[in-house]
């Protein structure tokens, strides 16, 4: 799958998808045939974490 590779998009992508689509971050990662680690990486390199509590990053 064709992801937006601007962080801030990607994290918007990301967001909307396990609010609108998937129960979780691997669930969504699965599907969408994404490295969970990878996508972890690049968002925390532009600032953002991942909240499991929240279920979304942050």
């Amino acid at each position: 799958m064709n992801i937006p590779k601007d962080p801030v998009m990607l994290l918007s992508f990301i967001n909307m998808k396990l609010r609108d689509e998937y129960a979780g971050l691997d669930e969504l990662c699965a599907a969408l045939g994404l490295d969970r680690k990878e996508l972890e990486e690049k968002l925390e390199k532009a600032g953002f974490v991942w909240d499991g509590q929240a279920g979304r990053f942050l």
